[in-house]
């Protein structure tokens, strides 16, 4: 220190200081070059966990649009029913020499009553597959949610690594962003047995 207060570097002092500024601590090095692969690898899993969600979405539209079906035939065959039972009503009430007319328009409700309770019933099955399907895809679609969110700690951690120069958090980092990866790959199995 100069005798007016002024602070004076030792000239070592001032090579030391050059060359921090030139030259970043190797730690730093690996923690920028680790945290861009993490924010690249993130940015993948987002985009597929977006992509997921929309797959989910499509399933569960269609499987509310095919409950929607069903329930319109279901309520079809409720009409057709209850003109049957109007023309057994009135069958019994006809003379006898319109009774085999009824009957034939009975004969035709039935067979109609079939054919839609076969149709609700496929749209029936066709809404319980859409929305079984969803289902499973949800599964995988938290998965990817859980492998951002570790994939986001390790980054974190990466950066205050960079701040405090601590080993420990940059290691901390690297299993935060081996448990995001992990995750993210069992997410992948579970969407392929989806």
């Amino acid at each position: 220190m100069s005798e007016h207060g002024v602070h004076v570097h030792a000239p070592h002092e001032e090579m030391l200081h050059h060359a921090t500024q030139a030259h970043p601590s190797r730690l730093n090095q690996w923690v920028a070059v680790f945290t861009a692969v993490l924010a690249a690898l993130g940015a993948l899993v987002s985009y597929q966990g977006s992509v997921l969600m929309e797959e989910v979405l499509l399933n569960k539209n269609e499987a509310v649009l095919e409950k929607a079906h069903a329930t319109d035939q279901w309520n079809y065959y409720q009409a057709v029913s209850t003109k049957q039972h109007l023309m057994e009503l009135s069958r019994d009430l006809a003379p006898p020499e319109r009774r085999a007319a009824i009957d034939a328009k009975i004969a035709k409700y039935v067979a109609q009553k079939d054919e839609i309770a076969k149709k609700a019933r496929e749209l029936d099955a066709a809404s319980a597959h859409a929305n079984e399907h969803s289902l499973h895809l949800s599964r995988p679609h938290a998965a990817i949610l859980r492998a951002i969110i570790a994939l986001q700690i390790a980054i974190s951690l990466a950066s205050i690594t960079a701040l405090t120069g601590k080993r420990w958090l940059f290691a901390l980092a690297g299993l935060s962003a081996l448990a995001g990866v992990g995750l993210w790959i069992a997410a992948l199995g579970w969407k392929v047995l989806a």
